[in-house]
């Protein structure tokens, strides 16, 4: 018996390829998808305005999965965090963010991440497979229920792992956030997060979705960015800026380098200085992040005055600065901190990392093979 088809797993063009096969007019696919993303329908019984027939022919030979979560926790300032149980039992995680003007929903791209960056508890957790198109989306539709009455406002794909690692279900499920037949999101309202895959973040450019590009920076040097995150070894600094030069933004778009603070390794007016020369001419922001701390990490976050100092200088310079104010840190649900853990977080963290690190593990290909 073939395998029902996944509904929640094809792109529009898919799903039109797939009424035609049934014999059915092309139009078909666009009432499929309002039901599915509009209209949240769950089974094919629901979509009335479809001929009987159909309805009894998609539910023999296609399936609509669905994602829910198996556990939920509430932090004081009304974080929200969502443990997901995928069908072989592994399991990710995805964060809610409210505000005053905006709900913001987090998720993830890969249960884990192989990615080892020193700061970073999901990379502690390692790394079990990338998610379909379908989990990555299911996540955004699983969020968008919780937060009831309130519609999302925006998506950042800045959970677990690193999205251009999974590239081809990243690609697909932003096909299915941006359709306009479906979900419609604005490009202008998704931020995708990467470490710098050099080779990934020129065919987001080229595949031309307009979505927001986040690199996690957290060094303005090689030595330095060698020791906390091992991907600098296979693209160093000027590769990657290199690349961020030549990304495609719309006129008043901007790339956000994402910089964990860490107390006495990246904080230092050296450090600022160093920054500022090598965002030099790139239409950027930069995002600081303080640390989140945890006895796994081999760090402290930099002290508050530190950061400010920090922002201060990159002003000076020109630079557009931000304190990112961390959500969600006593259940785990903040920067870095999505590890399964349930929180809340241990407060502390290790001994700080020095000159003298041990060396990395080995980094895994960034081509991690597709599901």
């Amino acid at each position: 018996m073939a395998t029902p088809t996944n509904v929640m797993d094809c792109t529009a063009e898919e799903l039109r390829a797939f009424v035609e096969g049934l014999g059915e007019p092309p139009y078909r696919a666009l009432q499929l998808l309002g039901w599915l993303y509009v209209r949240g329908a769950r089974s094919f019984a629901e979509m009335t305005d479809l001929p009987l027939a159909l309805r009894r022919r998609l539910e023999a030979e296609a399936c609509i999965p669905t994602l829910g979560p198996a556990r939920r926790q509430v932090a004081a300032d009304g974080t929200e965090k969502f443990l997901f149980t995928l069908d072989d039992g592994k399991q990710i995680e995805g964060v809610l963010i409210p505000d005053a003007e905006r709900l913001t929903a987090c998720i993830s791209t890969q249960a884990g991440c192989p990615l080892d960056c020193k700061f970073c508890l999901t990379g502690v957790m390692g790394f079990s497979r990338n998610l379909r198109a379908w989990e990555i989306v299911g996540q955004a539709l699983a969020l968008g229920a919780a937060a009831g009455p309130r519609r999302l406002s925006n998506i950042v794909l800045m959970g677990m792992g690193e999205p251009l690692a999974n590239a081809r279900q990243t690609f697909r499920a932003l096909e299915v956030l941006l359709c306009p037949h479906g979900l419609a999101f604005p490009p202008r309202r998704i931020t995708l997060s990467t470490v710098g895959l050099v080779t990934e973040m020129a065919a987001l450019g080229a595949a031309g979705y307009g979505v927001n590009l986040a690199v996690s920076l957290s060094a303005p040097t090689d030595v330095l960015r060698d020791r906390l995150m091992p991907i600098n070894r296979r693209y160093p600094l000027a590769e990657l800026m290199k690349a961020c030069r030549a990304y495609p933004l719309k006129p008043r778009q901007r790339i956000t380098f994402e910089y964990v603070m860490l107390d006495g390794v990246n904080d230092t007016p050296e450090m600022a200085r160093a920054l500022v020369r090598l965002l030099r001419g790139l239409r950027c922001k930069v995002n600081l992040i303080p640390l989140n701390p945890a006895p796994d990490l081999p760090f402290r976050p930099s002290p508050r005055p530190r950061i400010e100092a920090f922002q201060r200088a990159l002003k000076a310079a020109t630079v557009t600065a931000t304190i990112r104010e961390n959500r969600g840190q006593e259940i785990c649900a903040a920067c870095g901190m999505l590890s399964l853990r349930e929180g809340p977080a241990p407060a502390g963290g290790g001994e700080e990392l020095r000159s003298q690190s041990p060396m990395p593990k080995p980094l895994p290909s960034s081509r991690v093979p597709g599901p």
